[in-house]
């Protein structure tokens, strides 16, 4: 069993976001290899759960997270801010050791 945390304020978000799509929509986080760091978040609008996906739920938000992914972001929190740079989400990873400045990307 997978140890991530979904904040409130990403709740309260993916929930405002989920509001414009389908229904039965959930937000799907995914670690692929790539960006400035060597490994990138993506996040997409997938309305497809998977027998093999770690299902994150919290106040009416539903995050979906793959089999394969779970490894780079197991004991991560995920929050959504709004500071300078913007909104976004955020994740603070424990496995991360650098990231970029955008927060996008990683490296183990």
């Amino acid at each position: 069993m997978s140890d991530i945390t979904l904040t409130e304020r990403a709740a309260r978000r993916i929930n405002e976001i989920m509001q414009a799509e389908p229904e039965g929509s959930m937000l799907r986080i995914s670690v692929n290899g790539g960006g400035c760091s060597g490994f990138q978040y993506a996040f997409d609008v997938d309305a497809d759960r998977q027998d093999a996906d770690l299902v994150i739920e919290r106040d009416g938000a539903t995050v979906l997270v793959d089999d394969v992914s779970i490894q780079y972001i197991d004991g991560s929190v995920i929050d959504f801010v709004d500071d300078l740079m913007g909104q976004s989400f955020k994740i603070e990873n424990p496995h991360a050791t650098a990231s970029c400045g955008c927060g996008t990307s990683f490296s183990l």
